[in-house]
């Protein structure tokens, strides 16, 4: 079917203007659903809560050139508002603004619940759950990162096809993914959580299907070693980012959590454990150094006395994300090209900690995740350790035997 050409001029604006907004630093954009416009970015918390959330503004216009010069009026009418802290939901509808956005994809009587709603109300349970609001910055950097992607790919699939929420369609969106890629094992976990929300059966080999992500699979990562991790250090010229670096090699953080720790013990006659806060990704663990005596030759114990000595990051959780900062750390191992990823630093703590024999259990939960993900994760090393292991026990019984 050919495209429309009168859309493809108006995704055209849409995204010059986008690109306009993005340089004025304004949170907010325009886009096109279907044959309606539509306005998206950071809003009120619907609750009441104070804070900002990624949410949608259905106007109800046409996706038409004078359509979209009344959007551009109606978010200039938004950013106004946020700017006087006077935005109300009100003003722009009920809950959901104008139907109409979603009545081309709406589902006849009983069949399944219209995608938008069904992830609207997922969204709406999943920052009410109790035990995650326990940590609403960490709950809202999972919810960015580890659902929201998975989400629209389902919702821009759904409009393309015009069908509903059913098991086909979640299968299809898992399926766009690579097989033993990252991105489809988090898709699987994403859908398969908004499937129980939703009550619709997954397939028997959804997990299977959706799994297999471990270095060995997807990212057999050929790790730096101890020797590379030292030279490349030298390679940054800026001292506070040498200090950053050498925090997440000694002590395998994510990047966001060298922002987000207690450094107190690292100052002179402490005990070097580190201990990543409660308002990071994964809350609150104590790390310990791997090597330990990277923790002199890095100068960490300069940061135990003056934290201010790591660069200047913005770190106010009602400004900006974990995700955010984490990414600006990832930005800088580029600028300074550096042949590593920050988390090739966290890697090879995991695959250190696993070579000297630490048990799995305490290592999984220094870097602050599951003994089932750590042991996904590294299985390659953990069963060439293991297996290292009895195969040195079976040659002292052979030779005491002798």
């Amino acid at each position: 079917m050919d495209a429309d050409p009168l859309l493809e001029a108006l995704d055209r604006a849409i995204r010059d203007h986008n690109a306009l907004l993005a340089a004025g630093g304004v949170g907010l954009r325009l886009e096109r659903r279907g044959q309606r416009l539509a306005l998206r970015g950071p809003l009120p918390c619907r609750q009441g809560t104070g804070r900002l959330r990624v949410q949608r503004i259905s106007l109800g216009l046409p996706a038409s050139q004078e359509g979209l010069e009344q959007a551009r009026t109606a978010l200039r009418r938004v950013v106004q508002q946020l700017q006087q802290q006077s935005f109300r939901w009100s003003d722009w509808g009920s809950e959901r603004a104008a139907a109409p956005a979603t009545a081309a994809v709406a589902p006849a009587s009983g069949a399944a619940p219209v995608v938008e709603q069904a992830i609207e109300q997922f969204e709406r349970s999943f920052f009410s759950d109790p035990r995650r609001r326990r940590n609403p910055a960490g709950c809202r950097t999972t919810w960015t990162s580890a659902y929201l992607p998975y989400l629209r790919r389902l919702q821009r699939l759904a409009e393309q096809r015009q069908t509903p929420l059913d098991t086909a369609l979640l299968e299809a969106v898992l399926e766009s993914y690579p097989l033993a890629s990252r991105g489809r094992q988090q898709c699987g976990t994403a859908l398969a959580a908004l499937a129980r929300a939703e009550g619709l059966p997954l397939p028997p080999d959804w997990a299977d299907r959706a799994g297999g992500y471990g270095l060995h699979a997807a990212q057999f990562r050929q790790l730096p070693s101890d020797t590379q991790i030292i030279d490349w250090l030298e390679r940054i010229p800026n001292p506070r980012w040498r200090l950053a670096y050498g925090l997440m090699a000694a002590y395998g953080l994510r990047n966001h959590e060298v922002f987000f720790s207690d450094l107190s013990a690292l100052a002179p006659g402490g005990d070097g454990v580190i201990r990543v806060l409660p308002t990071s990704k994964t809350g609150e663990h104590q790390v310990w150094p791997f090597q330990p005596e990277w923790v002199e030759r890095f100068e960490l114990p300069r940061l135990g006395e003056d934290r201010a000595l790591l660069p200047a990051v913005c770190t106010d959780l009602r400004r900006t994300t974990l995700q955010q900062v984490g990414r600006r750390v990832a930005e800088q191992f580029r600028r300074y090209e550096l042949p590593l990823t920050p988390y090739d630093l966290r890697h090879a703590w995991a695959v250190r900690t696993i070579h000297i024999g630490l048990p799995d259990t305490v290592a999984a939960r220094m870097m602050g995740h599951s003994v089932a993900i750590h042991t996904r994760t590294y299985h390659h090393w953990i069963t060439r350790r293991d297996q290292q292991q009895a195969v040195d026990a079976a040659l002292a019984r052979a030779r005491s035997a002798a």
